[in-house]
């Protein structure tokens, strides 16, 4: 009677891909397609989301960047591609600011800046204060937060509309209020054109940018732990000590993103103005997205638009970054 020796080695590669495990249980190797298809999974979820932003954002400013090196004007809109390369012309022309289209151009920026300034500061300002007011629990709070969040909520097309009514100079609800009941001024203004357009602006933009702040701040002030306050207090610490010693330093990383996506939003900010004001802006409300878009479609001049566009997407691109790296310098000295 003879003893069977097996090896195991041997009963591993002829059992088809088995392997023992803890215990002696044997554990099936996942094939190689089934590798495949479990590791592409989550790319194939991916796909239709790529898709669309390669059709959407990537695909026209690929396309955009090109026109800005080309003549292309009313006579090429057929065949664009038969346009004249002029190579960096476009760009020599809208940043010559001794020129008429440069020096417009410039005006516009600095509109823009201030414009962006004063519409960012103000909806931080009313998000931050909306936030902690709204933080201690009363009656009504549930309310509260539901009507500050309706300019969120709202289309953009039809809350600008609404505004454009009131700030209408003869039948406007602004005149209305200011002149004929409280008697501030001497007549009706003019809101839509003239001096006074930036001003509305600035107000219509707050108005929809605010409700977005105080909803990002209000989340940002859950995660303060309770216990700090109490500490605060028990210490003799105030209200406007305990804002500045622990609020407002606990919402320092919401704080950092939520500036530069008004920022991005209100510096790019072409709906606003548009409805407002239509395809030609007053002066002093000229935004450089309502300067871009009469460049290329009322002065049939695409080229020198597209080169806008692109210093526009670059100026945006190098304030992000130099944004990013002072933050996250800030971040880190505060950690250590």
């Amino acid at each position: 009677m003879t003893a069977t020796v097996t090896n195991p080695e041997v009963d591993k590669s002829a059992a088809g891909g088995t392997s023992r495990g803890t215990g002696g249980a044997r554990r099936r190797l996942p094939r190689i397609p089934d590798r495949i298809r479990q590791g592409g999974l989550p790319y194939l979820l991916l796909l239709p989301a790529v898709l669309l932003e390669l059709l959407i954002h990537i695909v026209p400013m690929i396309i955009g960047i090109v026109m800005s090196f080309r003549q292309l004007t009313q006579f090429f809109i057929n065949n664009w591609g038969a346009a004249p390369w002029t190579g960096l012309d476009n760009y020599r022309i809208a940043v010559d600011f001794d020129a008429p289209i440069g020096e417009a151009l410039l005006h516009s920026f600095f509109v823009t800046c201030v414009f962006t300034f004063f519409s960012v500061g103000f909806a931080w300002l009313l998000g931050t204060a909306a936030a902690i007011l709204l933080q201690e629990s009363f009656r009504g709070r549930g309310i509260l937060r539901a009507i500050f969040l309706v300019p969120y909520a709202l289309p953009v097309y039809a809350a600008v509309i609404t505004w454009a009514f009131m700030f209408q100079r003869d039948n406007g609800l602004i005149n209305h209020v200011l002149h004929d009941q409280l008697g501030i001024t001497d007549e009706p203004s003019f809101w839509l054109i003239g001096d006074n357009s930036i001003y509305t602006l600035i107000i219509v933009s707050v108005w929809k940018g605010w409700p977005f702040a105080f909803l990002m701040l209000m989340a940002g002030l859950q995660n303060i732990p309770r216990e700090l306050y109490e500490a605060a207090s028990i210490d003799g610490a105030g209200i406007w000590q305990q804002i500045r010693k622990i609020t407002l330093p606990s919402l320092r990383p919401v704080n950092q993103v939520l500036v530069l996506v008004l920022f991005l939003w209100t510096f790019n900010d072409f709906n606003t103005p548009y409805v407002l004001f239509g395809k030609s802006a007053p002066e002093s409300a000229d935004l450089i997205s309502i300067h871009i878009y009469q460049s290329s479609f009322v002065t049939w001049n695409f080229g020198t638009g597209s080169a806008m566009s692109v210093l526009l997407l670059l100026f945006l691109l190098v304030v992000t970054a130099v944004y990013l790296i002072l933050t996250s310098r800030g971040r880190k000295g505060a950690d250590v």
